[in-house]
């Protein structure tokens, strides 16, 4: 290929997160200048979440010295830390590696959504400012279309591989309308978080609550949600429909007296997740009618069970982005011979539309119905003159035959430099 696409990364594989956190780049509309001026690259786009740095970039000569110079001036780091972190591959690999990241394949947790929305948030950034171009928005475009279509195929991202989503998902399986109904999360930590941010990312409001209420602020100023004081929580149960509760409480804090006086209060049912290790829901909850209660042994099962489904779907999306890359190769290298194609028919058009309207006044011809017949007539005669030379020319840039390419720029007298990529 003329255009070579490069990708260079920090990521989760190879580097703890205390490293990979130093070559975070803080300002990305500075960062696409600097790599777009110093590193050689004429198009470049930056992916960048809590797991990885990647850049993405185009040009006809690369140099990973440039790269590395220009991502260490950016970042203050020294350029040996890249040694020792950064993966670079180019073309093909670049694509497979695509392709890995909008299937789920390559992130940390296998098959997560997320990552698909950061990617497209990602593009969506450099093309608003003028950092991609023909290339990379074509190769992203259908990278992210190519991944959607895996993701649905396979099933590689069903059901919840974490507590907080698989609880998130349980609620969802057993509530009608959950948006409609008021949700309780009672703790702070680190599994409340994981529940925190699924429903977030499902658009659930919900009420956060702590021992004290200057943690439930903090906790909620990060995760979203609205902070309530325990006390009030405590004597309130009455008030909620799902409850999630992650505490490390020594002792039950949601005690079957409560949930009794609470469905009583409510006259409705209630969902209640206990994800706590210990528990500290009262299992003697489950024998009130209208109470479903779960605990974390069975759903860290259910978990598991998800996470087998998926790693099973593994080779299977291996083997299709396999075949897939093939097909983006053949894109990404046909776009070397669009530049010249359109000149040709531009030129060609241009011609055309010169020798008509010498031909219509020679004829004197003024009957409209008769104009449009002729000027019919020549654009068919163009077109089947000009299609097929002009199909073999994208035939030999997708086979990566610059010969051909080189010749017929010669044959219709293109000018690249007066061609804007």
């Amino acid at each position: 290929m003329n255009q070579n696409i490069i990708n260079a990364r920090v990521t989760f594989r190879n580097s703890p997160i205390h490293i990979l956190e130093q070559f975070t780049i803080k300002d990305i509309e500075n960062a696409y200048e600097q790599f777009k001026k110093h590193s050689g690259l004429d198009e470049c786009v930056i992916i960048q979440t809590c797991n990885r740095i990647e850049l993405f970039g185009k040009s006809k000569i690369n140099d990973l010295d440039k790269i590395k110079k220009t991502w260490a001036s950016i970042t203050g780091l020294e350029e040996e830390l890249f040694d020792e972190n950064l993966e670079y591959v180019e073309n093909q690999e670049a694509f497979h590696h695509l392709l890995k990241l909008t299937s789920g394949l390559d992130s940390m947790v296998l098959g997560e959504e997320q990552i698909l929305g950061q990617i497209k948030n990602s593009i969506t950034s450099a093309r608003e400012t003028k950092a991609s171009g023909q290339h990379l928005n074509t190769l992203f475009d259908k990278a992210i279309r190519i991944g959607t279509r895996i993701r649905n195929s396979s099933g590689i991202g069903a059901g919840g591989i974490s507590v907080g989503s698989m609880a998130v998902k349980l609620a969802e399986e057993n509530i009608d309308e959950l948006k409609t109904k008021r949700i309780l999360l009672i703790g702070t930590g680190e599994v409340s978080t994981l529940v925190a941010k699924s429903l977030q990312r499902r658009g659930y409001a919900f009420d956060v609550t702590s021992r004290t209420i200057g943690r439930s602020e903090a906790f909620c100023e990060t995760m979203g949600g609205n902070p309530i004081k325990f006390e009030q929580v405590l004597s309130g149960f009455h008030n909620y429909d799902v409850m999630f509760v992650a505490t490390t409480a020594p002792y039950f804090l949601v005690t079957n007296e409560r949930i009794t006086q609470a469905i009583k209060d409510k006259k409705k049912g209630m969902m209640i997740l206990d994800l706590s290790n210990p528990r500290t829901v009262d299992e003697k909850v489950a024998t009130i009618g209208g109470v479903k209660l779960m605990n974390l042994d069975q759903i860290a099962e259910m978990v598991e069970k998800n996470m087998n489904a998926r790693l099973n779907k593994v080779k299977t999306v291996e083997n299709i982005i396999n075949e897939e890359v093939c097909v983006l190769e053949a894109s990404m290298k046909r776009l070397e011979a669009e530049p010249l194609v359109k000149d040709v028919f531009k030129n060609i058009e241009s011609l055309r539309e010169k020798e008509l309207q010498k031909a219509l006044q020679m004829l004197d011809e003024k009957d409209e119905k008769k104009i449009k017949i002729i000027e019919e007539l020549t654009k068919a005669v163009v077109e089947s003159i000009v299609s097929t030379p002009m199909n073999n020319i994208r035939k030999a840039s997708e086979d990566g035959n610059l010969d051909i390419i080189e010749l017929a720029s010669k044959l219709f007298d293109y000018k690249k430099h007066n061609n804007v990529d």
